[in-house]
């Protein structure tokens, strides 16, 4: 896979192509392929407007759902950089919410911790067939962008939500549970 370059100015001929000419269930990048490890290594950048407001957002909204609920993945969460896409976006299930629906989140960030870092157990679709405690928060703010209103919204999360929100916004800076694990 070649690497996705990111332009501030909207999407790029790769990101659209990616998105485009890939099928509803796009392939995973692994830290055991070198060209992925480069892509998953890398931070990203936020949507702007335009893009949020584009077939190709709600495409890749809809195919990273599609990705991460397949039973061939069978996960809680999935970032941008996961399918190839270096920007900030995440799916995560929100455990907290009735019926556990998946939900997309653009240019997220967290921009709060509270509590005391808490041990659990954690694996990743992108470094299969390995798991480790990391130590998290339970109790968090996130800010991102809503798709409908182009606003900036604050939400605050709890629980194991919370873990989910953490590992994927860990994925948009570069960053692998693998280099949190407790020992």
């Amino acid at each position: 896979m070649s690497c996705i370059s990111c332009a501030r100015g909207g999407w790029t001929a790769e990101e659209k192509a990616l998105v485009s000419g890939s099928p509803d269930v796009m392939r995973v990048l692994v830290v055991d392929n070198p060209q992925d490890s480069i892509v998953l290594r890398r931070p990203c950048l936020d949507f702007g407007a335009e893009m949020l407001r584009s077939t190709e957002y709600q495409t890749l909204a809809s195919k990273m759902i599609s990705t991460v609920t397949s039973p061939e993945q069978d996960g809680v969460g999935i970032a941008g950089p996961q399918v190839g896409i270096s920007r900030r976006i995440v799916a995560v299930q929100r455990f907290d919410k009735e019926g556990e629906p998946f939900e997309v989140y653009p240019n997220i960030r967290i921009v709060e911790f509270r509590g005391e870092k808490e041990p659990g157990p954690e694996g990743c679709l992108s470094v299969p067939g390995r798991r480790g405690e990391v130590l998290r928060y339970r109790d968090i703010d996130i800010r991102y962008t809503s798709p409908k209103t182009l606003t900036d919204t604050l939400e605050r999360i709890q629980g194991f939500t919370a873990v989910i929100f953490q590992h994927e916004c860990d994925h948009l800076d570069g960053i692998l549970y693998t280099d949190k694990l407790s020992f």
